[in-house]
């Protein structure tokens, strides 16, 4: 008779029930708790299912316990009682359940095969080991037969069978000549999985030895030989000539026909395999054909998964290592020649031998708690489960009131010490089984504290810290921590109690040190420990090395200073390139900086500094770069044309449960990028109907994956596939899919209590989404109270995201909590929120004011604090307002704007900065909570002395012609005090050469002042401040106008310093010294040089010559030449005359003083012969040249 199901209701109340159970209490791992405690029987040791021995060797059956007390053991063989005591051969270990039988007084080990399974019993319960599979090796002999030759014509295919005889476990094929040769084996000729030797295509040489199947037996190690084969082939070209082995066309030489590829095994064209789940699946092609055909392998609608896919047997087989439910599917092997080609194509169906999504765990409760025993499991086929009592099926186990059996969940409720057992899961299907063993202990312990007594702890400042207390007890004991061994219990602000009673520190300040205390307590006692906190400055590298580029062979310094706790001990260390550092020869490291000297461009990369202590560390950062040759750029390929891929199709949801399912799809093609990631995106229909929202994220060789669902959701999927260029497409979107509901698993989040008037308190909370309300009609359940009163729970039902509580007193704490409700059920117990009601106006001002004037901008305040009953709210800042009521200067307009200064928290002083000196101000003080101000204090008034002034506005300069220029300036905006003067200093500039620094002082009434120019060239710089009693002030800087030949000027200064000028200049001047040395030779001989006067003209080339061949040239000792310039100081220079005898040829003799000047008049009489030649001829000045290209 079919059973019947339950209807739906019952389900979700099951699950409602499930979710009220309470935590399990966990036994330490101390030594001297476990010995202590009593506990039913645990299986630590046993055989594994399927246990093959060796016939030679004594039978070892293992099975181990533990308990206390220490549990018994007996066997049963083929499910009924092993009586150990009637045969002498069986024994079982001492404090052991591991069977022993012994052969060495004869028997035979074939009598003791079947099926074991122990069993360990204390007074508490009894555990079970599984059911082991006592098996004998065999290796038995090959059978006699004799075989004839095998004929084949040259060509064919040929198979050569094995059929090895069954052992166990199965043997390992290979094939040997009689001689004990191994067979070669390639692509032509190989052995396939079966143990069967296959040739694609036989040739002459396979003939030149015969073929022996071999079998190697793991326990015996023995090798069984089958009788050998020996091959006759018939062939067109009798000569087995070796030279044809390489030729091009080997068959065509021989006269073999060649042929298109057929498949030797598996035969057909498809065929089905099945693996289990985790195994390995072998799949096999052997083709013939001549040539030889090749093998390749596909998976059809997707890749090969290359993590988990090799080739053997020259790629006629391919393995996948652990089978998944995604590597179900269809392949096919693709042989070929250049004859043509054929496929065979393997549907592979992955089933799956059971295997656990919760495995039960032992369950410790104390006396009248509740708990449950969990066993679930999937498999292909779905798995059934049985329940067991001390080995006994829970059926015919003695009724227990407080046990509910709920198909793969038992519930206990109100357990007592009677409830002590050991359950057994048993789930399976056709492919295998699981068996657990979980015991249900009822235990009654007083409070122990497992954690040495008074450790000490050292933290840095400002961190985290997590104070551990471990205990244990039972019922659970309740955990409290004090400090200094005063005061109430520490939770909440800036601590925070774990419930395994670890006491968490959110940020250390210097007044958390000290002595803390947890106190453990249940029903029957309590128990305490001490935990000393002491902390520590943090380490900090105040000074980090920096980015650098540096020359190959230069030195480098990276500096790296740091600041530590004094009693705690720096050590530094340096990487480079995130790796560690190898301190060579040509580096120094020393406390506070590395230098590298030599630089190579093997040093170039980033360093990094690690300053650390046993506490914490930091760490800074810096990459060296070194200038080094420039690589020459290699030519690169172009790249095939990429593009986004195509969208994936065939979407298929399969293994369809309640929080799960399968989705597969066939990959699109990926336009020459591969594909690195798959996106899932669902869409439900309920709360945002039409928007997708990301599922999950999976690499680019999945195409089926297991997506873990929220209850209540009418999912529905897509597949988005991504490359390095972009995303595809969004596949057609999967069927649709809705999960059952079930009671929400969370609560929602962000919960606040702030109040928005004096008088109520707005509790809000961030709802929560499509995927977690897990049922129809989600609400939320709000629950609040007065936190120093401890009153009775006020509840309210809230379909939105906000309540607000009316009739609040001002500003005092509740407790908050939040819990989610659907249909099905409530969420979890929410978390406790402290909120406060609304704040009113502080009542209070702040008392004793004082003022203290620290400098011409800045006064110092001190004041008492308000009592905190009168804030009536938080305090977030006391304020000061304070305005410029005043300037001291008379018929000076001021602003009389209200600024204020904050001074966050209750602090009794501060500083108030920015004022404007010489001026009156006043000044109130107010207490700041969150709704506003409160009174002001008594208004205080205070001078600020005098100070400097501001800049000079609207400072100008002009210049109204080359002589002068023109400066104007107004009064300062900000006087600061009473005016003494003005300084001006101004300096004169020409390229890169400066003059001397000027300074002028004025009264404070003048505001012009006309400065008279040295040389037309220069430009000027000024500088501008005004001065009171206290000092100059801000300055203002401004320069003359750039007069219009200042690049020509420039440039002359810039070529006159260049060396190439130089040197020009010294040979010019080699050349003149040679020439007037050719003048006095001359002049000596006796030539004519007649003179006459003329003044203030320069020689040209345009002068006319006298009638008899002269010409003169005049100069004035003390007139400045013409293009002279004046000098910064206003000296007068002279520049190099554009006159020289180089311009009038040989011949040319002068007069000269003592120093070389020139002192008179000279005339050249030009023969006749010169005269003819060079009548319009005229040198050009090499001075004027250079300036000319200047």
């Amino acid at each position: 008779m079919a059973r019947q199901q339950p209807p739906p209701w019952v389900h979700a109340a099951f699950l409602l029930c499930l979710l009220s159970l309470g935590g399990a209490i966990e036994i330490p791992m101390d030594p001297s708790i476990q010995n202590e405690l009593t506990q039913p029987p645990t299986i630590t040791k046993q055989s594994v299912k399927d246990h093959i021995v060796d016939p030679r060797d004594n039978i070892l059956i293992e099975c181990e316990a533990k308990g206390n007390p220490a549990p018994s053991f007996h066997w049963t063989r083929n499910s009924r009682f092993f009586n150990i005591a009637k045969d002498p051969r069986v024994s079982m270990r001492r404090r052991s359940g591991t069977l022993v039988i012994d052969f060495r007084s004869g028997g035979r080990p074939e009598e003791y095969e079947g099926e074991y399974q122990c069993f360990a019993r204390n007074k508490f319960g009894t555990a079970l080991s599984n059911r082991i599979r006592l098996q004998v090796s065999k290796s038995p002999l090959w059978p006699k037969e004799n075989l004839d030759p095998v004929v084949v014509q040259e060509g064919a295919p040929l198979t050569l069978q094995c059929n090895p005889p069954p052992g166990l476990p199965s043997p390992v094929i290979f094939w040997m000549s009689s001689s004990m040769e191994p067979i070669t084996q390639d692509k032509r000729v190989s052995q396939g999985h079966n143990g069967d030797l296959y040739f694609s295509n036989v040739m002459l040489q396979d003939m030149q030895t015969d073929y022996s199947c071999n079998a190697r037996f793991h326990f015996t190690h023995t090798i069984q030989q089958k009788n050998p084969f020996t091959l006759k082939v018939l062939t067109n070209h009798p000569y087995n000539d070796s030279s044809l082995r390489n030729h091009p066309d080997m068959y065509s030489a021989r006269g073999v026909a060649e042929r298109t590829p057929s498949f030797m095994y598996p035969q057909g064209t498809a065929s089905s395999q099945m693996v289990l789940r985790g195994m390995d699946l072998l799949l096999e092609c052997i083709a013939s054909g001549v040539p030889t055909p090749d093998i390749a392998w596909y998976k059809k609608g997707g890749d090969l998964p290359s993590d988990k896919a090799k080739f053997e047997n020259f790629n006629k087989a391919l393995r996948i290592t652990n089978v998944s439910e995604e590597d179900s599917g269809e392949y096919f092997c693709l042989a070929s020649n250049k004859m043509g080609s054929t496929r065979h194509t393997i549907s592979v169906r992955v089933k799956a031998a059971p295997y656990w999504l919760d495995e039960p765990k032992n369950l410790i409760l104390a006396p009248g708690e509740d708990g449950r025993l969990v066993c679930r499991a999937n498999g292909n086929p779905k798995p059934t489960v049985q329940w067991m009592v001390n080995g006994e099926p829970l059926q015919s186990a003695p009724p227990n009131p407080n046990r509910e059996v709920a198909g793969d969940t038992i519930i206990f409720r109100d357990t007592q010490i009677s409830s002590r057992a050991v359950y057994q899961c048993n789930t399976s299907n056709e492919h295998g089984y699981l068996l657990a063993n979980a015991f249900v202990s009822v235990l009654d312990v007083p409070p122990r504290m497992l954690s040495p007594r008074n450790q000490l702890i050292r933290v840095i400042l400002y961190n985290r810290t997590r104070l551990d207390c471990p205990f244990f007890g039972s019922p659970i004991p309740t955990l409290r921590w004090f400090k200094n061994g005063q005061g109430s219990n520490l939770d909440g602000g800036n601590y925070h109690v774990y419930e395994n009673g670890s006491l968490e520190i959110k940020m250390i300040r210097k007044e958390d040190q000290g002595i803390y205390t947890c106190v453990a307590t249940n029903i029957l006692g309590k128990a305490e420990n001490q935990v000393r906190l002491e902390v520590k400055d943090p380490t900090r590298i105040y000074r980090m090395p920096e980015d650098q580029v540096a020359k190959r062979g230069t030195t480098v310094q990276l500096e790296c200073r740091v600041k530590h706790d004094p009693s705690l001990k720096l050590s530094i260390s340096w990487l480079k390139d995130d790796g560690p550092l190898y301190i060579s020869n040509r580096m120094k490291k020393e406390e506070d900086s590395l230098t590298i000297f030599g630089v190579a461009e093997r040093d170039q990369g980033s360093y990094t500094c690690v300053a650390s202590t046993e506490l914490d560390q930091d760490l800074a950062k810096a990459y060296l770069t070194v200038l080094a040759d420039q690589a020459t750029p290699t030519n690169r390929l172009a790249a095939l044309p990429k593009g986004r891929p195509d969208r994936p199709r065939d979407l298929e949801l399969t293994d369809l449960a309640e929080r799960s399912v399968r989705l597969t799809w066939i990959p699109g093609d990926d336009n020459n990028s591969p594909i690195t990631d798959y996106v899932v995106q669902f869409e439900e229909d309920q709360f945002q109907p039409g928007v997708w929202h990301d599922h999950s994220k999976f690499p680019g060789s999945v195409n089926s994956a297991i997506l873990q669902l929220s209850p209540y959701v009418n999912y529905q999927f897509r597949v988005i596939a991504v490359n390095e260029v972009g995303s595809s497409h969004p596949s057609l979107p999967s069927e649709r899919y809705r999960t059952s509901g079930a009671p929400p698993e969370s609560n929602p989040s962000d919960v606040k209590g702030e109040g928005t008037r004096k008088n109520n308190m707005e509790i809000t909370w961030t709802p929560m989404n499509a995927t977690s309300a897990f049922g129809p009609n989600l609400r939320y359940i709000v629950k609040w109270r007065r936190r120093e009163t401890r009153d009775t729970w006020n509840n309210a039902t809230v379909w939105g995201s906000r309540y607000v509580v009316g009739q609040t007193p001002v500003y005092v704490p509740y407790e908050i909590r939040v819990q989610a409700e659907n249909d099905f059920g409530k969420g979890p117990e929410p978390e406790t929120v402290i909120g406060y009601s609304g704040e009113d106006y502080p009542r209070a001002a702040p008392t004793e004011v004082k003022v203290r004037v620290l400098n011409s901008t800045a006064i110092s305040l001190q004041w008492n604090r308000v009592y905190s009953d009168t804030v009536q709210g938080q305090l977030r800042e006391y304020r000061a307002y304070y305005w410029r009521e005043s300037s001291l200067l008379k018929n000076l307009w001021v602003s009389q704007k209200r600024q204020q200064a904050s001074f966050p928290g209750d602090r009794p002083r501060g500083v108030v900065s920015r004022l404007f000196p010489y001026s009156n101000y006043k000044l109130e003080m107010v207490v700041v909570n969150g709704r506003g101000d409160g009174p002001r204090s008594e208004t205080k008034e205070f001078t600020t002395p005098e100070g400097v002034p501001s800049a000079p506005r609207r400072f100008r300069v002009r210049q109204p012609n080359l002589q002068t220029i023109n400066l104007e300036w107004d009064h300062p905006e900000h006087p600061n005090g009473i005016l003494i003067g003005y300084t001006l200093k101004y300096v004169a500039f020409n390229g890169t050469k400066v003059g001397k620094q000027m300074a002028e002082t004025f009264s404070p009434n003048q505001t012009k002042f006309t400065v008279q120019r040295a040389d037309p060239v220069s430009r000027y710089r000024f500088t501008l401040s005004a001065r009171t009693q206290v000092g100059s002030g801000e300055a203002v800087t401004e320069e003359s106008p750039a007069p219009p030949n200042e690049a020509y000027t420039n440039n002359q200064a810039d070529i006159a310093t260049q060396g190439w000028f130089i040197g020009l200049m010294c040979a010019i001047a080699l050349l003149v010294l040679i020439l007037l040395i050719v003048c006095f030779i001359k002049r000596s001989r006796g030539g004519k040089y007649p003179v006459r006067e003329k003044k203030d003209v320069p020689l040209g080339p345009e002068d006319p010559k006298e009638e008899d061949g002269s010409f003169d040239y005049s100069d004035e000792d003390n007139k400045p030449l013409q293009g002279s310039q004046t000098s910064l100081d206003g000296t007068i220079k002279q520049q190099e005359s554009d006159d020289s005898l180089v311009d009038y040829g040989e011949g040319g003799e002068g007069q000269f003083n003592e120093d070389g000047s020139f002192i008179g008049q000279y005339t050249v009489k030009k023969d006749k012969e010169e005269t003819e030649g060079n009548e319009s001829s005229e040198a050009t000045s090499p001075v004027n040249a250079i300036y000319s290209l200047a």
